[in-house]
């Protein structure tokens, strides 16, 4: 398991990209070695503070393999960092990471917090008709993370999973919690440590069961 690229972008004005009209998604990829803050990668900006803002999504990872399958149901190529991911990963199950297992790369050890959840200016960057829907229906998300010690990291690094909870919820799992199933949303709110925007995301999801 490595890190195939590092990517990062920087904000910049695009109409599609929802009430805010600026956007950070198109992320390139980084060369030589890249400093891990508590709020993300040096060099990589955030335009939508109150969404993407939060230390639980200070990082985020797509594998490879993820969008190579993409690839073939879109045509044409993906590139490293084409989802607005900061690391590709090769050999990583991102799907199917729990919530807060850890990883260390490079000297920065992160954290697993949560899906991606497609949002407006996704789907504005893909120009794919339908695209939060197959999006969703793929479940093939990524994972955002923390940052529990900071460092240094770059392409070629291997990923060391180092610790992981017992009976926890997957990424995959998270994203269906998301979608509305309770059960999922039970355990995960179960899960210590989890991100406080899951208490928030839970009450939607609750109430919509009850």
């Amino acid at each position: 398991m490595h890190i195939v690229s590092v990517n990062v972008g920087r904000a910049v004005s695009a109409e599609w990209a929802g009430r805010l009209r600026r956007t950070a998604i198109d992320k390139r990829p980084a060369e030589g070695r890249v400093a891990v803050h508590v709020n993300g990668l040096a060099g990589d900006e955030r335009a939508d503070l109150v969404n993407h803002g939060h230390p639980d999504q200070a990082v985020y990872a797509y594998a490879r393999e993820d969008h190579d399958w993409w690839q073939a149901e879109l045509g044409g190529e993906r590139g490293n960092g084409s989802f607005g991911e900061n690391l590709t990963t090769w050999g990583a199950d991102v799907t199917d990471a729990l919530i807060g297992e850890r990883w260390r790369i490079g000297t920065a050890v992160i954290e697993v917090t949560a899906p991606r959840v497609p949002c407006v200016t996704f789907r504005g960057w893909m120009g794919e008709p339908g695209w939060v829907r197959r999006f969703t229906r793929a479940a093939r998300p990524g994972a955002y993370f923390r940052v529990v010690e900071q460092g240094e990291l770059g392409a070629g690094d291997a990923i060391e999973v180092i610790d992981w909870p017992r009976d926890g919820v997957t990424i995959r799992e998270a994203f269906a919690a998301y979608h509305g199933d309770r059960d999922l949303m039970l355990r995960l709110l179960a899960h210590p440590g989890h991100s406080e925007k899951w208490d928030w995301i839970a009450e939607r999801v609750l109430k919509s069961g009850s």
